[in-house]
């Protein structure tokens, strides 16, 4: 592991020392599961050398014992640490036994149970860099006895290992049934979505991702109402996940769908929407914005209740934030107020982008970063269809691992 100096409150932290004097046993891996550092502490658990494990394959030094037909112990780690890497969540997993050969190359094999934890390292940008594998050996907890209560420890012995199995099995079972649920909620969004329609000659794209975690999709909307002379086009985000979210969502969609046929602007469109979010039950703090785009005078009016900046990118690459009519979230109000609007004109050949914060939003970074990157990677395919520009937004901006939440996107050439 590279040597880094980080400087806090003026003293500088050497991060290998650290890692090295943790009391318990930690292995750093790669996502493809091979040993790139490994604590002190590690080794003496592990009985191997550093030699032994830096570079190497984590299953060609550790496989099953060859003489145990039921081992599923590496089985069983191998896929907690795929589910990390994939999904980029931690993962606990249960009391395992893995025997160990012991020393190494001998054939002989000892019996040893672990208890570990597996905990993604994330990149700046979201991705899986690293694996954090973290062992404690119980082994002599298991293998407990004492001359008195010997046959007591037998039980309890197999009492812990039992419930340990049992866990791991009950973990298994809620990973399918909330697969499920997402397979149901995700299906029952998309068909609460409109299907895209011609905009007369002008071009546009829609996408809609799910997130990869089970229980935090189906909240993300968009919406286009074409008219004589003009469309409004709109996104929105309810704060909460699963089947309750999607029936939110396409209640606030239908709605605001209505009120954009009949509205004097994007204003009033949300000022309907706001009030009718009052009484549906879980709709409290949805933001949305919507735009009015008139095609006769050029212009495009906003108005945004508490969502991120649509962006207008011109044709020469000069990029504008929709971002001078901002109102807080739908219901954030006890009493009924106005919302504000702002008109900018657009030439023709320009794009605007409508989409929900899953696309640029980031654990642990700034929202003014997420932003600065769309818009760089909107600059450079500015001149790509919108459907071309929506697939490469979504490859550029959406980490490998996937997002922790739902991502609409709604791209149009004015």
């Amino acid at each position: 592991m590279a040597r880094e100096q980080v400087d806090v409150d003026g003293s500088g932290i050497d991060y290998q020392a650290v890692f090295r004097a943790l009391p318990g046993a930690v292995a750093l891996l790669t996502p493809d599961l091979v040993y790139l550092d490994v604590n002190e502490s590690f080794l003496s658990t592990s009985g191997r050398t550093r030699e032994q494990l830096i570079g190497r394959y984590l299953f060609d030094v550790f496989p099953d014992n060859p003489t145990d037909d039921g081992a599923t112990g590496m089985r069983n780690l191998r896929t907690s640490l795929e589910r990390v890497a994939a999904t980029g969540e931690r993962d606990s997993m249960a009391v395992q036994r893995y025997d160990v050969e012991y020393p190494h190359g001998s054939g002989v094999w000892h019996e040893r149970y672990w208890s570990p934890v597996n905990v993604p390292v994330l990149a700046p940008d979201g991705t899986v860099a690293l694996l954090l594998h973290r062992v404690e050996e119980v082994t002599e907890l298991i293998r407990a006895r004492s001359s008195r209560g010997k046959d007591h420890a037998q039980v309890l012995e197999a009492e812990i290992y039992t419930r340990a199995r049992e866990l791991q099995e009950v973990n298994e079972r809620l990973r399918r049934s909330h697969a499920h649920e997402r397979d149901v909620a995700v299906h029952l969004q998309e068909s609460l979505l409109p299907a895209p329609t011609p905009l007369g000659h002008h071009q546009a794209a829609v996408r809609y991702r799910p997130a990869t975690a089970a229980l935090n999709v189906c909240g993300d909307w968009y919406d286009l109402v074409d008219q004589p002379g003009r469309t409004a086009v709109a996104v929105g985000d309810v704060v909460g996940h699963g089947l309750h979210a999607a029936g939110v969502m396409g209640q606030l969609r239908s709605a605001l769908s209505a009120a954009s046929r009949v509205a004097e602007g994007p204003g009033q469109a949300l000022e309907v929407l706001g009030l009718y979010a009052r009484s549906v039950d879980g709709a409290e703090s949805t933001t949305a914005v919507s735009v009015f785009i008139d095609w006769n005078s050029s212009t495009l009016t906003y108005s945004s209740a508490g969502h991120p900046p649509p962006l207008l990118c011109h044709p020469d690459g000069t990029v504008v934030l929709l971002d001078r009519a901002t109102d807080p979230p739908l219901g954030a109000r006890p009493e009924h107020t106005r919302r504000p609007e702002d008109r900018l004109a657009f030439t023709e050949g320009s794009t605007l982008v409508l989409y929900t914060d899953g696309l640029i939003e980031r654990r642990r970074e700034d929202i003014d970063v997420g932003l600065g990157r769309l818009a760089d990677a909107l600059v450079r395919h500015r001149t790509a269809t919108p459907d071309d520009l929506a697939d490469a937004l979504l490859a550029e901006l959406i980490p490998a691992v996937g997002i922790t939440d739902d991502t609409a996107l709604v791209i149009l050439r004015l």
